[in-house]
């Protein structure tokens, strides 16, 4: 089996269990980006730390996604934060009606 690579490029991944807990530390080096900036969307409620006190702030291995998402909408169409944190709700929200829509339709057939 062949695998080609377009333009040179290689896709690299993170592979986590749901059960996973990255610190402020692994989060911001997992996207490339500083902790200033993984601060910033947790302050805009784009992503959830646990912990009270960010020197123990531990995220879910979803967090990475959604800071992953937050960072491709502010590269690609420029979204200021609110509109990152906005958008990620808004996502996470099509993301639930279509599960219902599948669950349901389902049922009817």
């Amino acid at each position: 089996m062949s695998h080609k690579i377009m333009n040179n490029e290689l896709l690299t991944g993170l592979l986590l269990d749901e059960q996973c807990q990255l610190s402020l530390n692994d989060l911001s080096r997992a996207c490339s980006s500083s902790a200033e900036w993984v601060i910033e969307l947790v302050e805009q409620g784009a992503i959830e730390p646990i912990g009270q006190q960010q020197a123990q702030w531990r995220f879910h291995s979803s967090s990475l996604q959604r800071a992953r998402t937050a960072m491709r909408l502010q590269r690609d169409l420029g979204v200021n934060l609110a509109g990152v944190a906005l958008a990620l709700d808004l996502l996470d929200e099509i993301s639930t009606l279509r599960a219902h829509l599948q669950k349901t339709s389902r049922f009817d057939e």
